[in-house]
């Protein structure tokens, strides 16, 4: 459920999301992206105890 709202709302998400559903992906291998992207970045807020920046850029 989460990975679905996260699909419409979320940025990164979205754009995953978008780009696997016009590549030819199927729309649940595209959803099951989605939910490993979302668990990824989850996992990186939580280890990294920071609020989830949605502009973040590495080495910036």
């Amino acid at each position: 459920m989460a990975a679905i709202v996260a699909a419409h709302y979320n940025p990164h998400v979205k754009a995953l999301y978008t780009r696997l559903c016009a590549k030819g992906k199927t729309k649940m291998a595209a959803l099951g992206a989605a939910m490993r992207k979302l668990v990824h970045l989850c996992f990186g807020v939580i280890k990294h105890q920071t609020v989830y920046q949605p502009n973040w850029q590495p080495g910036a």
